[in-house]
């Protein structure tokens, strides 16, 4: 089964981490099973953010071309598809670190974040 995927370049909202601009916006159908073993189905958004998701290779390659190619036409559709599609494939298989979840649940309980 295709999987519908809506990619946005403009009007995007800030970056959710920094509240920076991201580059683009990502969002695809997402399920995973709840505590009673079914499955959840929604929709998940993603940004690309160049503060946020420097360090991985996927995003630094997106990164990296839309700092040599300030615009997208169709020059650089394919590579900017091709990178894309390996992106999504990293932040799709993402899960929740909960050890960073639970340091930050802590800092905020403190008034710390």
């Amino acid at each position: 089964m295709p999987r519908e995927i809506e990619i946005a370049l403009d009007d995007l909202p800030l970056c959710t981490r920094c509240t920076g601009a991201p580059l683009l916006t990502a969002r695809f159908p997402h399920s995973w099973q709840n505590a009673e073993d079914n499955e959840v189905t929604g929709i998940r958004e993603v940004a690309l953010c160049p503060q946020c998701d420097r360090g991985t290779p996927a995003a630094d390659e997106l990164l990296a071309l839309f700092a040599v190619d300030e615009h997208l036409d169709l020059a650089n559709a394919e590579t900017f598809a091709a990178l894309t599609d390996v992106w999504l494939e990293e932040t799709q298989q993402r899960t929740v670190d909960l050890q960073r979840l639970d340091l930050e649940l802590e800092q905020w309980q403190q008034g710390d974040l």
